[in-house]
């Protein structure tokens, strides 16, 4: 059944009355397609194609957000599948970004091994890195701020410059670490073993120490803002100062 929701355009002459004479070429095309529009206005099959359509759409948009835990499952699939296939390989192979993903979606990286990885400048503040192997690995400049890396080996890693700020690293290994001119302020140590480990110009303010496992051979040339007693009890329990290494210049400025 017809039921009109607009005005007929009418005959072409009614069409192009009271219309300035320069518009008239143009109005003499788009008169049929008014009454093409006009008819099929009115054609209830077509109402309902509209209505069809708008549907449609409503539904596409349930999809896309039921579907979402789905896309991010596999989202974190493919992460992990990048960060195991380059398991004990050189270069970041995809694992810089992948581990920034996971994390920045909450995902825990407890027992991650990044062992030898090149993963400068990744990002994983307040990450979940319990018993983490990053062994031999170069992390220059990367944020670990808040992180939790208790029971975490970083044995022979480069740390060079990185935040560490309020980080646990509660019975880490951190034999021959790298953590020369490294943000340390608030982080956790206890239990932790330092023996050769490079805190050469480290920012040490705040930081637990007093039930540190191991000290031996550590550098502390150079440790900015360190707790009352730390560098005396460091000497005495074997910790050394060395000259200053000219490759880790004391930063500009505390960040």
């Amino acid at each position: 059944m017809l039921r009109p929701k607009a005005e007929s355009p009418g005959a072409l002459r009614a069409y192009l009355e009271n219309q300035p004479a320069w518009l008239w070429p143009v109005l003499i095309v788009e008169w049929p397609f008014a009454w093409l529009a006009y008819v099929l206005g009115n054609w209830s099959i077509v109402r309902v194609c509209g209505y069809l359509g708008k549907l449609s759409v409503l539904i596409a948009v349930v999809f896309y957000f039921t579907e979402s835990p789905d896309r991010a499952k596999q989202k974190h699939y493919q992460a992990w599948q990048v960060i195991n296939t380059a398991q004990h390989m050189g270069g970041s192979g995809g694992r810089i970004d992948a581990l920034s993903e996971l994390n920045a979606d909450g995902v825990p990286l407890v027992g991650v091994d990044v062992s030898s990885a090149f993963l400068q400048g990744v990002q994983l503040p307040k990450a979940r890195l319990l018993r983490a192997n990053f062994d031999n690995a170069d992390v220059r400049s990367g944020d670990f701020a808040g992180a939790d890396l208790t029971y975490a080996s970083l044995r022979g890693a480069n740390f060079r410059q990185s935040n560490f700020a309020r980080a646990s690293l509660n019975s880490a290994d951190l034999t021959d670490t790298d953590f020369c001119s490294a943000q340390l302020r608030d982080a956790d140590f206890d239990d932790a073993t330092l023996d050769g480990a490079d805190l050469g110009n480290a920012d040490l303010a705040s930081i637990k120490w007093q039930h540190v496992k191991s000290i031996r051979k550590a550098n502390i040339a150079g440790v900015r803002n360190a707790p009352d007693g730390f560098v005396s009890w460091a000497l005495k329990n074997g910790a050394v100062q060395a000259d200053a290494n000219s490759s880790c210049p004391a930063p500009s400025a505390d960040r």
